[in-house]
């Protein structure tokens, strides 16, 4: 098997993307119509976009095994300077245990480097903790969300 990690393309969604991100959270189906309206308003500024998400391929079936985004948020508090938001992290359950995710987290970090940012800073569920911590996070402060209705 041969795994392919590079950025979502506007092409993903008949790769399965959103059907993976069901794994991770209760995520709505979409046509492929209505992903690459999303995928350009997300995307469609090129190397300008504050979003980036990358995506693991088996090439074997041309299937989307594994995605992490990040979104490149520019502090005033830090003259400009960018820090990165890691959301969406997923591997398909078949696929788990294979460092996918490692090589996920690890191109989203090199691509935070190139970016400059000064952090790179995610939340995840207790259990995965461990898993961030092999890749070099630690624990720092607290998590809040206020969900709202919609």
């Amino acid at each position: 098997m041969m795994i392919e990690v590079r950025c979502l393309e506007r092409g993903d969604w008949k790769r399965g993307y959103v059907e993976l991100l069901k794994q991770l959270t209760v995520a709505p189906s979409m046509n492929q119509g209505q992903f690459e309206k999303v995928f350009e308003k997300m995307y469609g500024l090129g190397d300008d976009s504050m979003y980036e998400t990358i995506v693991a391929v088996d090439t074997d079936t041309d299937r989307i095994i594994g995605a992490a985004s990040a979104i490149y948020e520019m502090k005033f508090a830090r003259g400009g300077c960018l820090c990165a938001h890691i959301e969406d992290v997923v591997v398909d359950s078949d696929f788990r245990g294979a460092k996918l995710g490692w090589r996920l987290i690890d191109a989203l970090i090199q691509s935070a480097r190139k970016r400059n940012c000064y952090k790179i800073i995610l939340d995840c569920a207790e259990e995965n903790v461990g898993f961030y911590q092999k890749c070099g996070f630690q624990r720092k402060e607290v998590q809040m969300a206020l969900y709202l209705d919609r």
